[in-house]
């Protein structure tokens, strides 16, 4: 038990740069306190406790403002930076090394009683905002960017941002190391649409240009004879 809070309190020194010491992380970091609280919330759920996981849920969403249904099944060193308004349904499955900011939806688009909900791959960055909606699956390494909405199937190695979301990046493997999501970074498809029309508009200006010339010289020849 007590390798596995070291665990949890080393994925927040290695993945928050604002993390001072231990004991801050301890006592002042929600997103470890609702995994804390999830942990206890889904052993008692998986033994039959349903009402008990419930409540321990519950108590957690209160005191961290994070959702996690007892249910959700969670891998090693999970980090939520920040966490406020995250919510993970029932059904949702989370690998190895993930990372969520504040104000993630991992949702359902279903009332069945079923997988409804998606399943994080290991070494996944979600950016704040993003809502990832349905019962599929986001590939290792990947990256959402924030605000983006999710609703299919992303591959592993790919980075995904828009509404609704889309690949923009699929690299055929990523290098290893500290995960980020360097929002800065991210492929912006728009911006660069628009950044296409305008190189089309600059090569027909270039081309209007040269035509233009052409007839002025023609012009000067016709009135030349």
């Amino acid at each position: 038990m007590f390798s596995g809070l070291r665990d949890d309190i080393k994925a927040v020194f290695d993945r928050d740069p604002a993390a001072r010491s231990s004991l801050e992380v301890f006592f002042c970091y929600p997103g470890l306190h609702a995994l804390w609280f999830h942990r206890l919330a889904h052993w008692l759920w998986v033994h039959g406790f349903y009402f008990l996981g419930r409540f321990t849920s519950h108590l957690g969403r209160f005191f961290t403002g994070i959702e996690i249904h007892p249910g959700a099944k969670i891998g090693r060193r999970f980090f939520i930076d920040h966490g406020m308004g995250v919510v993970i349904g029932e059904t949702a499955e989370i690998g190895d090394n993930v990372t969520l900011y504040h104000g993630v939806t991992l949702g359902g688009v279903s009332w069945e009683k079923t997988k409804r909900h998606p399943t994080i791959e290991d070494n996944v960055v979600i950016g704040s905002g993003a809502k990832i909606l349905g019962p599929f699956t986001v590939g290792a390494d990947s990256k959402v960017g924030s605000n983006s909405v999710v609703v299919k199937e992303v591959p592993p190695h790919s980075t995904v941002v828009g509404i609704p979301g889309r690949v923009v990046m699929a690299p055929d493997k990523e290098p290893g190391g500290r995960v980020d999501l360097e929002h800065g970074k991210l492929p912006d498809p728009e911006a660069k649409a628009i950044s296409c029309l305008f190189d089309q508009i600059r090569e027909l200006e270039k081309k209007y240009q040269a035509l233009a010339a052409e007839h002025e010289t023609l012009k000067k020849k016709v009135a030349g004879l």
